[in-house]
């Protein structure tokens, strides 16, 4: 028996007029809806070889005389694989081949044994992330395309048997679940869903998370309720005496008397000057008698 590798070296030895082996070990690669065609490579010493896919689905098989429907984007490919998801549109048996070419030669088609069908692709939970913002659960969920919708499950811990569901058919960004209470813990965990195909994938790992509040938010509340007391503490007699102070200016004013009423002698001197000039004044009174007042009267 020749071994595939030499016999590889062989034909490339013969020249022009040996035939290209087709292509082997094809195989379908499909995860999440991808799904990728993979082959052996065509070993020609010195040169290389490039590859054609074809693929066959129910309609071409019954109605269209078993012919064949290139697929454009991997039409005389270097490369060993071939994306053949947008090609795959159909829930159907698929039939899928590649040929080789190198130069003028042409190998045979190699053939995938079996049919394809993408309700065979594997599903994979979706890459999660589970958010607590102060009392409300929170899940941010992979953005795997239109075709997929999201199953969560979300419960708080320890009741385990009161688990509410939530279905997310767009992601287009974070998902509100619940609104948690303070210090408790809830889980969630979530699965793929396919539609176009009726499957689902296994569920996540469970994750969970701790709302705000409890023993820890009860210190917290303490220690400022403590130092709002001490604050109060400090500041009210302040407050009480600047309070009393803006009274007693209110409604006791302190008057200033203007300079022209100043007194700028001793009482005693004020009150002696006033003594001499009513002396003065009563020297100069004159008594008249009652005929002359009557007379001034008269006039």
């Amino acid at each position: 028996y020749i071994h595939i590798p030499y016999l590889f070296i062989l034909l490339g030895i013969l020249g022009e007029d040996a035939l290209l082996p087709a292509p082997q070990n094809i195989s379908i690669l499909s995860t999440n809806m991808k799904h990728f065609l993979t082959w052996s490579p065509v070993t020609i010493w010195g040169e290389t070889a490039r590859y054609s896919v074809e693929f066959q689905g129910e309609y071409e098989r019954e109605y269209a005389n078993e012919s064949w429907i290139p697929i454009c984007e991997c039409s005389l490919i270097t490369a060993t694989v071939c994306n053949i998801t947008d090609d795959i549109s159909a829930t159907v048996a698929y039939k899928l081949r590649v040929r080789a070419d190198v130069g003028a030669r042409r190998s045979e088609w190699g053939t995938l044994k079996g049919f394809f069908n993408r309700i065979t692709t594997s599903l994979t939970p979706p890459l999660m992330k589970v958010i607590a913002d102060g009392y409300h659960l929170l899940v941010e969920l992979e953005d795997m395309g239109p075709a997929f919708q999201f199953c969560v499950l979300y419960w708080k811990k320890g009741q385990e048997s009161r688990m509410q569901q939530k279905v997310v058919k767009e992601v287009s960004s974070v998902v509100h679940l619940d609104t948690m209470e303070a210090g408790s813990d809830y889980c969630v965990k979530a699965q793929t869903y396919v539609e176009a195909i009726n499957r689902s994938s296994s569920f996540s790992q469970t994750q969970c998370v701790r709302a705000e509040g409890g023993t820890s938010m009860w210190l917290v509340t303490a220690l400022i309720s403590s130092a709002g007391f001490a604050v109060v503490a400090l500041t009210l007699p302040f407050l009480t005496w600047k309070t009393s102070q803006i009274f007693q200016y209110s409604c006791c004013p302190v008057a200033v008397l203007p300079d022209t009423l100043k007194v700028s002698e001793p009482p005693t001197q004020l009150i002696l000057c006033g003594s001499e000039e009513a002396e003065q004044c009563d020297l100069m009174v004159r008594v008249m008698p009652s005929e002359e007042v009557l007379r001034l009267w008269i006039q």
